[in-house]
Parts: C-alpha cells; structure tokens; sequence
C-alpha cells in the first residue's frame, strides 16, 4: 500500500486522492505502464478565435458607444454541425490569449482575462466534439490514442514555428474561406503570430466543422465572422482525453482499492468550477467510507 513520490519517498497510506490536472500527461503513462485501467474519452478541438473587444461591445449591447458603466461584453455561442457541436469554451472579455503548453516542442494556446477585463481584445475558444471513433489512426496507442491526437497537433504548430513559440494564425475570413493570409490583424498574443493555413494540421472533419460554426455563429451574432478578427492555433486541451475509470457511486478506481480519481486530470471535470465541485464529491465520498 502507499505510494512513491519523484524524490523516491514512500507514503505508507490507505487512500490516495488522485487530482492531477489534465496536462500531466506522465501520470497517464504511469498509469497505462502500471496496467490501472483508464479508457479514452471524448473531448473537444480547435482554435481561439480573437475580435477586438469594441466590436463584441458594439454587438452585444447593439451600440457603436459602450457606456462606461457597462462591462466588457461577454457571449456564449454553440451549433449542431454534421452532427458535432461547435461551441464557444472559456470566453475571455478583455483578455489575452497565452501560450499554454506544458512540455517543450509543443504549441498550445488558451486565453485569461485580468480583472479588470481591460485588454483591447476578447477571445475565445471556438472547438469541435471528437469521440473515440475519430482516434482510430492511434487505436495502436490503446488507452493513450486520444492523447496522441492531441500531441500531433501541438507538435506540428511548433514545427511550423520553426522551433519559437509563433503561433499560427489566419484571419477569420481567410479561415473560413481556405485562403493564405497574407496579413494578420493585431493580437494579445506576446509571443507573436505567423501567418500559416490551418487545415494543413488540423483534422478534415474539424476544419469543416469550424467553417460552417462561424458562418451559423454569424446569424446570431452579426458581425461576428469579420476579416478584423483572427483565428489562433490551437485549443487542444478543453478536458482530458483520457478517462481514470472509478466507481459512480463511491468515487474509487473499479480496480485499485484506496485510488480517488478526482478533477480535470481524471476526466470527470472541464474546468474551475466543475473541477472544485468534483473535489468536493470526492472528498465526501472518502469521507463517508472512512467515517463508516
């Protein structure tokens, strides 16, 4: 029983919390060496899409003058496309979009926003449901295909960047309407942008999916497909592509007695706030068999 950290220290103990986040990809492998089962699992895949705040202003609170006692505007957008949702993730008014990677040779974006929300830019993910049935090229890597989905992608926008952290980047229109673009608008994004075609790296199905989602999200948004904003690769870590298979009811791996599979890393949780109840779920239920 217990278990043995990275500096090689045992912790004799009867139950362990496992809360990892989802980018710890090296706990998955632990996992798959050790033979604990874990499963793949849907997540979703794509890009941030990044407009200039004033523009959402303008939308959203059917103004060309935002009063100054309003917030910067927000939106939640989502559409059925050949089956899959489309949908906006992790909105962020008046923020920047950050490189979020967490190993090296590897591009990954994701976007904040200060308190304040005083950034020039809005951005948000714009992303595509994947089931298991798309991993298929990677059913050799079992439990690990989704994760090796993911890798691809990460790996070739680095590539591209020719070993920078440049992400690549098309304007909207030009996205949407398969065109190189020769320019880019201004971005929040420090390490800078490279003008490069999307579908060079991103699936068929999704890039099919995105092309139609921004047109549907223009007819609710009016303006929202615009050539004044650009499209920024990738958003490839929505939720874990990998499950951590427990028990519904008593929250403990259905194979290693004692093991509490818990959070975004587990793949019950896509978020903060999900996350934070998941933990709370957890701890209950440990709570309850100790307390029995």
């Amino acid at each position: 029983k217990g278990f043995v950290n990275q500096r090689n220290e045992k912790f004799n103990i009867s139950n362990l919390i496992l809360a990892t986040g989802h980018s710890a990809r090296d706990i998955y492998e632990l996992l798959e060496k050790k033979k604990v089962l874990i499963e793949p699992k849907p997540f979703a895949l794509g890009i941030r899409v990044e407009h200039p705040q004033s523009l959402i202003d303008s939308i959203q609170y059917h103004s060309n003058k935002k009063n100054p006692f309003l917030p910067a505007a927000t939106y939640s957008l989502v559409s059925q496309i050949n089956g899959r949702g489309v949908f906006s993730f992790c909105m962020c008014p008046g923020g920047v979009i950050v490189p979020a990677g967490s190993q090296s040779n590897e591009i990954v974006v994701n976007g904040m926003s200060n308190s304040n929300r005083n950034s020039p830019f809005a951005n948000a993910g714009i992303v595509v449901t994947l089931n298991v049935e798309d991993y298929k090229k990677y059913y050799s890597k079992g439990p690990l295909s989704g994760l090796m989905l993911q890798s691809e992608i990460e790996h070739a926008a680095f590539d591209m960047s020719e070993n920078a952290l440049l992400a690549p980047a098309q304007k909207l229109t030009d996205f949407v309407n398969g065109k190189f673009s020769n320019s880019l608008n201004s971005s929040s994004y420090l390490p800078g942008l490279k003008s490069f075609s999307m579908d060079k790296i991103l699936p068929k199905e999704i890039n099919e999916c995105l092309r139609k989602g921004f047109l549907e999200f223009d007819k609710k948004m009016k303006g929202f497909y615009t050539e004044q904003a650009n499209v920024i690769g990738f958003e490839s870590r929505t939720s874990s592509p990998i499950k951590i298979v427990r028990n519904p009811e008593t929250y403990e791996h259905i194979q290693v007695k004692g093991l509490y599979p818990c959070g975004e890393g587990a793949g019950y949780a896509g978020g903060i706030i999900s996350s934070a109840i998941d933990g709370v779920n957890t701890a209950k239920a440990l709570s309850n068999k100790i307390l029995k």
